[in-house]
């Protein structure tokens, strides 16, 4: 009886947050979410933030059927690994994407700091595997092809897609059929990204992903700089000279590793002006050329056609 009342409160959950939005939203765990307590969380919004997530899943946002060029992107926002701007970067970018033929989903993971969560630093990734399976899962519904999925991130959003894009580490299994899929990306999108967590990190991002004490090799496990390899999908980074919370340093290091691995077709962009987390539009200068910038690099690498 209790499991019972405990399963309609989650339900209801679930219902009131779809409820109050016009995008249909998909969970991505049934009753298989690992790194659980078993808690029931209830979604936390304010201020256009999700500062709690109690069910993990994705917003989908569809192009046209006349439109739609069978590539979709994961976007995955900004927050700090504290909360989620899913509007700013998030949904605003979602409906760009869908402009140009690209099927979209926004991403819902858990804070590392959810009192439902066990190990906190695997939840975000878990929850970002998991998605990229179950997108590819449903690749015939959304009418994309499974090979042109990649994932778009701003600031410590940019750093989960950077993890999804390089760790090997699986922590998204859910024990069902899904776990034979692939996640990891066919492309990478970083917006003022969060790369290391030890020399230029952003000790926000640090904090809340590993905790006030991380321990060295953590540090040295969550910088994505130092993970890239020759199977590393290509990245587009784009970053502001004068980001005063995340540097560009770390979009140099990671565009680094990707041209001494080998990894062909990457592009990094360091505008002089910008700020921190570039948006969508009203950007100073040259900065606002980054939209167009993307949907040629897409171009150049193949995804669209």
């Amino acid at each position: 009886m209790f499991l019972l009342k405990k399963l309609l409160i989650c339900l209801l959950c679930i219902l009131f947050f779809s409820s109050m939005h016009a995008q249909d939203f998909i969970p991505i765990w049934n009753d298989n979410m690992p790194n659980s307590r078993g808690i029931c969380i209830k979604d936390s919004i304010a201020n256009e933030r999700i500062y709690q997530v109690g069910v993990p899943g994705y917003y989908v946002f569809q192009p046209s059927k006349a439109e739609n060029k069978g590539a979709a992107v994961l976007i995955i926002p900004g927050g700090g690994y504290a909360r989620l701007a899913y509007q700013i970067s998030g949904w605003q970018l979602a409906k760009w994407f869908n402009t140009i033929g690209i099927t979209a989903f926004v991403l819902n993971h858990r804070m590392p700091q959810s009192p439902d969560v066990i190990t906190s630093h695997e939840a975000p990734l878990a929850d970002a595997q998991r998605a990229m399976r179950h997108i590819r899962a449903n690749a015939d519904s959304f009418a994309i092809d499974l090979n042109k999925v990649g994932v778009m991130g701003s600031s410590a959003g940019g750093h989960l897609s950077a993890s999804l894009s390089t760790f090997t580490e699986d922590w998204g299994l859910g024990k069902d059929a899904l776990d034979n899929l692939n996640f990891r990306p066919n492309f990478t999108i970083l917006i003022s990204p969060v790369i290391s967590m030890s020399d230029y990190t952003h000790k926000g991002s640090r904090d809340n992903l590993l905790g006030k004490d991380a321990k060295a090799e953590s540090i040295e496990q969550f910088s994505c700089h130092k993970r890239v390899n020759d199977n590393t999908p290509p990245a587009l980074l784009i970053h502001a000279d004068n980001d005063r919370s995340v540097s560009s340093m770390n979009s140099i290091l990671y565009y680094s590793a990707l041209k001494e691995a080998g990894v062909k077709g990457s592009s990094l962009h360091i505008f002089p002006e910008g700020g921190h987390s570039i948006s969508l539009r009203q950007q100073p200068g040259s900065t606002q050329q980054w939209p167009f910038l993307a949907e040629t690099w897409l171009y150049e690498i193949g995804i669209l056609e």
